[in-house]
């Protein structure tokens, strides 16, 4: 099973859960870069008040305009960058009992900062160290390094392919235009991800950082509920193998 996804900064729980699902997660880093989305930002949620939240953004420099790929936009002041991700994170979830569990998710997207000043590096550091602070150990690809033809869903449908996967997890948002006679001419099976209903946890999964959960209930109750959709996505594969 593989989802194929941008690299996010401190993605959001609804995207954390679907990398979660899939045994291997093709970043995909050969598209056209959007301000908008959030490549190079994530929302936080106060640890007290979820609704009360703040952008933390990489200032990105687009080297070729509004053309510029994901993998081409560069960090404009690293330092700073570097700094503000320390300095807000700790500001906002400093005083939780879990602040050792987001220590050990910030380092290594910190020391990222002195390895490169690509946007996309940092942000797939940060979804990285997300979800290895819940146990995933699947597999990472980049579809910059894989053969793929033109057209959306066709060209997500190669990717899928290219990696021997026989399942495609796709999002809900995905779903709205996805075409699935590509994947059938691969025999992929397209099924939609979804996240549980409205719950604590899953309550704000599609607004802020995955940061604020493991913030409220600790990395090891977040492996917990994100196993229990995973196990949902398996079972919702079983009848169509």
């Amino acid at each position: 099973m593989c989802a194929i996804h941008q690299p996010n900064l401190f993605p959001r729980l609804s995207t954390l859960a679907k990398l979660y699902a899939a045994d291997r997660w093709i970043i995909l880093d050969d598209v056209q870069f959007a301000r908008r989305d959030y490549q190079h930002r994530a929302r936080l949620a106060s640890l007290k008040d979820p609704c009360a939240r703040q952008w933390l953004s990489l200032s990105t420099h687009l080297p070729r305009g509004r053309s510029t790929l994901i993998l081409e936009a560069r960090l404009a002041e690293p330092h700073r960058c570097r700094r503000r991700v320390a300095e807000l994170v700790r500001q906002h979830y400093g005083r939780s009992r879990h602040w050792p569990a987001l220590q050990d998710v910030l380092e290594p997207v910190l020391d990222r900062f002195e390895a490169t000043d690509r946007t996309a590096d940092i942000a797939e550091a940060s979804a990285l160290a997300l979800l290895a602070s819940v146990g995933w150990r699947g597999e990472v690809l980049h579809s910059s390094a894989l053969p793929a033809h033109d057209g959306r869903s066709q060209r997500l449908a190669d990717l899928a392919a290219a990696t021997g996967s026989t399942v495609y997890l796709c999002g809900t948002g995905g779903m709205r235009y996805l075409d699935v006679e590509p994947f059938a001419g691969h025999r992929i099976t397209v099924v939609p991800f979804r996240t549980p209903a409205v719950t604590p946890v899953w309550q704000f999964a599609r607004e802020v950082s995955a940061l604020w959960p493991i913030a409220s209930i600790g990395p090891r109750s977040l492996a917990e509920a994100l196993r229990s959709v995973a196990s949902v996505q398996q079972n919702a594969v079983e009848p169509h193998a």
